[in-house]
């Protein structure tokens, strides 16, 4: 995954609460096998019509929200079912921090296991973020390290996260990642095994 630190991206603004993970991705898309892939299905019902044509009122459609890697959204985003397709498809359509006053549990987590930042603000901050957003080329910069969001225009948060997903995002690291760290603890272990190495 790729690491976090200190991150400056363009805004779109999705002033809706309650958005689950079947509004995220369908679960009629949920039939390949690859991590990737996801992106052009995101928010699905919500970008195309029946026809299949884009839906030019939904939010991700407007002109300024093109090119957009921060999401900022209302509250409890991501409930529903814990399908991990949700962050997936965020992440391959180009978002790499969302942005809302609570999210649903193992999806936050589930972002966070996929090197997405979720970021829990204050509804009255989420407020002014969405009223920016409206305005093209917004942009916001995500200092990890210190925990801030803040934009050129004098706004300034900060957030909590637990020091053990921060060490993640950081170094750009993976479940995977943090056991390969202790291989040469392993291959000891494995070593000092009677009869491990016959065995295979």
């Amino acid at each position: 995954m790729k690491p976090i630190t200190v991150y400056t991206g363009k805004v779109a603004g999705l002033d809706r609460a309650n958005v689950d993970t079947d509004q995220i991705i369908p679960k009629q898309f949920l039939k390949r096998i690859e991590r990737t892939g996801f992106g052009q299905f995101l928010f699905y019902d919500w970008r195309y019509d029946s026809a299949g044509n884009e839906n030019e009122d939904f939010e991700l459609n407007q002109p300024h929200n093109q090119g957009t890697s921060i999401l900022v959204a209302g509250e409890n985003f991501g409930c529903g079912s814990s399908r991990e397709h949700a962050p997936w498809s965020l992440q391959d359509y180009g978002f790499d921090i969302v942005i809302a006053p609570s999210f649903a549990d193992i999806f936050k987590s589930n972002c966070f296991k996929n090197g997405i930042l979720p970021i829990t603000l204050q509804n009255e901050e989420i407020a002014y973020l969405l009223e920016a957003s409206d305005q093209a080329d917004y942009e916001l910069t995500v200092d990890l390290p210190n925990q801030t969001v803040s934009d050129v225009r004098g706004f300034g948060a900060s957030f909590e996260i637990l020091p053990y997903w921060k060490q993640m995002l950081i170094n750009g690291w993976d479940e995977i990642s943090i056991t390969e760290q202790y291989d040469s603890f392993i291959d000891e272990f494995e070593a000092k095994q009677t009869g491990f190495s016959s065995i295979i």
